[in-house]
């Protein structure tokens, strides 16, 4: 199955396609919203073990964490992202903690950087949005050095955030691209990384989304801070943003472990780590 088959063909549907996408990811505030993934970021990067003083590059960086992470514990970290604000952001974080972070405008689909240049590549729940994945598979095993390892952490299609996208999907046409959480599908994954690479591992792992309010304000959390679910209450009106903000609110509700207007939720993602041949 071709992974671009549902993508625009012309380089003009191409600049409007990423133009929307750059203003969906610059839209809310992803440095707040990050701010409740921290835990598990920290997990992530420490099952990683990379050693002080790889050369590490964050592909989708947003506003710094996980490139920050890394810093902190010792790695020689290069940040890309196309939402130019939460580079603005991730740069003053670094400065605040005196870490020698490079943050830098870059597109997963190509990558400004010379071939063969990281030890390490990452990309959490980043990368996985670009609008054609062969390139995007092909740009980081392109950058990152033979033996070096290509590390993603992706929403998968029956995962919570899976659901909640398809939640989103039923209420706004979509977007003329594949779907962003074929990333945790694990067929597909084998299928972009057939070339260059040696070794292939993929685990399914859970991102636990604890938050010290209701499933409705988390809903509302979303709304005014995640780039994706804020865009897509403001495409809709009235009858129908009430109809999505109900579905949303379902679907937290539903999932919800937690009492006394808290809420938690486990989300699945794949863990992919690839080897460079």
């Amino acid at each position: 199955m071709s992974s671009i088959s549902n993508a625009p063909q012309t380089s003009t549907e191409f600049d409007q396609l990423k133009t929307k996408l750059k203003t969906t990811w610059m839209t809310g505030d992803y440095d707040t919203f990050s701010r409740y993934m921290q835990k598990d970021a920290e997990e992530l990067y420490n099952r990683l073990q990379i050693p002080p003083g790889s050369k590490l590059l964050d592909v989708g960086c947003g506003a710094g964490q996980l490139a920050l992470i890394a810093a902190r514990a010792g790695a020689d970290v290069v940040g890309c992202d196309i939402a130019t604000n939460w580079l603005e952001r991730a740069r003053a974080r670094a400065a605040e903690e005196g870490l020698a972070v490079k943050f830098e405008e870059g597109d997963a689909e190509n990558l400004p950087y010379d071939d063969a240049q990281f030890d390490v590549v990452t990309s959490l729940v980043g990368a996985m949005f670009a609008p054609r994945p062969d390139r995007v598979a092909a740009e980081l095993t392109r950058v990152v050095k033979p033996g070096g390892r290509i590390v993603m952490a992706n929403w998968t299609p029956s995962g919570f955030i899976g659901q909640m996208f398809k939640t989103i999907a039923q209420h706004l046409a979509p977007a003329g691209m594949p779907s962003p959480v074929l990333w945790g599908d694990e067929a597909t994954v084998r299928e972009r990384f057939k070339d260059g690479i040696s070794n292939l591992k993929l685990t399914k792992q859970f991102y636990h989304f604890n938050y010290p309010f209701s499933p409705a304000d988390v809903v509302e959390f979303y709304r005014l801070n995640y780039g994706p679910t804020s865009r897509a209450f403001a495409a809709l009106e009235g009858e129908e943003k009430e109809k999505l903000r109900h579905a949303l609110v379902d679907l937290w509700s539903s999932h919800n472990k937690a009492a006394d207007d808290q809420t938690s939720v486990d989300a699945e993602y794949l863990e992919v780590i690839a080897t460079r041949a």
